[in-house]
């Protein structure tokens, strides 16, 4: 143990003192990462103890004051750089060492073949969006959709499921989903802030929980990170990332709030006195608010004058889905050895065989290939059709990846913090600290918080899974197995602390005024946006809440997720039914 933590932990004279130390450490829980080589992360760890606490924490901080993520980052990563340059250097040269430590870093990040696979995988994928909405594919589907709805509450169920197929961009989503929906909504006199709502609602959960999207690369690669920080560098991260799914109670509870509120026809708060308002004719206040066409992006808007079909968007989004499925098998099969290889050769079709293949492929790998191959039958599809010519359809990929860079900016920057806090061993110090006085009930509810916390300080969901997933996942296996875990117990307690990362993000993200998401639903709905933020608050905070206390809680007390998801889709159900009012 390093000698700043004995003295930090050690009962002293000054109670108090020692009580508010304590305070601090239980508030930076997910605040650690784990070094790769322990007698360097040993040694600086005994040299600056509690300092080792600063670029995250630093990053954090920042965060909330800037609302930056990327510049909180690299400030973060700058002041690791610093801390480990300033021993054997002047104040001045320390400076120019931790700059150039910070291009070595990033460098390094994007020169590992697995970093590299999710970098192209992303920015495919953006390019694959890209080309099937300027064919017109999404709005068509959209359209399509919108003709179903002969009801109110038909509508706002025909939104949800046009939100539900725009799984693979929260962007695309908000962007899309609103102008086509909006007119039909205003039909049946359902309020603008509930479509905003419906939109909000079905963007960034959505693409959180897909296993095809812009978000999935991101996901995998910081899940791989945080292993590696804990000595595991064989973990098959698409496996944990598809192992969460039904531990992210938020993103789920959040889905079926919407259907509840939709076919009960009960609302409360301000969503209530909207809908009444809307009922009585009046669809938005008087104000307004600002339109989609004041901020949008005219990548996104289909070509002028050409025929709107469906099948431009289905059948690039089938390959994506399929080609990924044969790829990570593929994939898998190939990394496959001895009995494994074997059985899987003589039975290849069997449950079994897809179990193994899929947990042995490299998913950056087999991503990055669907989407190319998705990429390749779009612009066949789109020249084919005479809708773009070669040029266009390279042209509009092009941009799509543009529409990537900021989430590969802020990958590569939570790679490199995750390399500075290593090496300045903030784990050792901070699991020597808490592993052993931490209940292991409280670390995902901590975790939920805190990722909420940050994510709605800042409006972004990317840069607070960059912050906390490097850092969470190493207290979450110190704290199992001290509390006794092992084996398959502490692999899914683990699974659980890191879903509460991702779908902390995303509630925080959700309902945050300075969110991109909150901002383009309720511009894309017609919505003034204070009052999309005021109607949507309340319904993000129940649904938060029954997430920490009938999901995460008795997750973490060992109740089985098939016991924990139907009592929180049950508790759910009963807030809309008695908390809600008849419209």
């Amino acid at each position: 143990m390093a000698r700043g933590a004995e003295n930090l932990i050690k009962p002293t004279k000054n109670k108090k003192e020692f009580l508010m130390k304590k305070i601090l450490f239980l508030s930076l829980l997910p605040i650690l990462a784990l070094a790769v080589d322990p007698e360097v992360a040993k040694k600086n760890a005994e040299i600056f103890g509690f300092w080792t606490l600063i670029p995250p924490v630093v990053a954090i901080v920042l965060a909330f004051i800037t609302k930056d993520v990327v510049l909180s980052l690299f400030i973060g990563v700058f002041s690791g750089t610093f801390l480990i340059n300033v021993i054997d250097s002047s104040i001045p040269m320390t400076f120019v060492k931790g700059f150039t430590d910070i291009v070595k870093r990033v460098v390094g990040s994007l020169a590992d073949s697995w970093n590299a696979g999710i970098v192209l995988q992303v920015l495919c994928i953006g390019g694959v969006v890209a080309l099937i909405t300027k064919m017109g594919g999404t709005k068509a589907v959209a359209i399509w959709l919108s003709k179903k709805a002969k009801t109110g509450v038909s509508a706002q169920i025909s939104t949800w499921v046009m939100g539900l197929f725009v799984f693979f961009d929260d962007y695309a989503n908000s962007l899309i989903v609103g102008p086509i929906m909006r007119p039909i909504t205003d039909k049946f006199k359902v309020s603008r802030e509930k479509l905003a709502f419906i939109i909000d609602a079905t963007a960034a959960p959505i693409a959180g929980l897909a296993v095809i999207s812009t978000w999935v690369g991101l996901e995998i690669s910081l899940i791989k990170q945080g292993y590696e920080l804990i000595g595991i560098t064989n973990v098959n991260a698409f496996s944990i990332f598809v192992e969460t799914m039904p531990y992210r109670f938020y993103n789920l509870f959040m889905l079926f709030f919407i259907v509840c509120t939709a076919f009960m026809g009960r609302e409360f708060a301000g969503m209530l006195k909207a809908e009444r308002r809307a009922r009585a004719g009046e669809l938005h206040p008087r104000r307004g608010g600002a339109m989609i066409e004041d901020v949008e992006d005219k990548t996104l808007e289909p070509k002028e004058n050409i025929k709107l079909q469906s099948s431009n968007a289905v059948i690039p989004l089938l390959v994506l889905i399929l080609g990924a499925f044969v790829s990570f098998y593929f994939s898998g099969l190939g990394s496959l050895e001895g009995e494994a290889l074997e059985s899987a050769k003589a039975h290849p079709l069997t449950f079994h065989t897809f179990q193994a293949t899929f947990g042995a492929a490299d998913a950056s790998v087999a991503l990055f290939q669907s989407a190319l191959l998705a990429t390749v039958v779009a612009i066949f599809m789109a020249v084919y059709r005479k809708i773009l010519t070669v040029r266009e359809a390279i042209e509009t990929w092009g941009k799509g990846w543009k529409t990537m860079i900021t989430t590969i900016i802020i990958l590569l920057l939570a790679w490199s913090l995750s390399s500075v806090i290593k090496e300045l061993g903030t784990s050792r110090y901070l699991v020597d600290l808490l592993s052993q006085s931490t209940p292991k009930i409280v670390l995902p509810a901590a975790i939920f918080m805190l990722g909420s916390f940050i994510s709605f300080s800042t409006g972004t969901s990317y840069g607070t899974m960059g912050i906390l997933m490097p850092l969470a996942i190493p207290l979450a296996s110190a704290v199992g197995i001290h509390s006794g875990l092992e084996g398959d117990a502490l692999h899914a307690y683990m699974i659980v602390n890191i879903s509460a990362v991702l779908t902390g993000a995303i509630f925080g993200d959700h309902c945050s005024p300075i969110s991109d998401t909150t901002i383009l639903s309720s511009m894309g709905a017609g919505c003034n946006h204070i009052d999309h933020v005021q109607t949507q608050m309340p319904y993000a905070l129940a649904v938060c809440a029954i997430s920490i206390f009938a999901g995460y809680f008795p997750t973490a007390l060992g109740l089985s997720i098939w016991i924990v998801l139907p009592l929180g889709l049950l508790v759910t159900a009963l807030v809309v039914r008695f908390v809600g009012q008849r419209v």
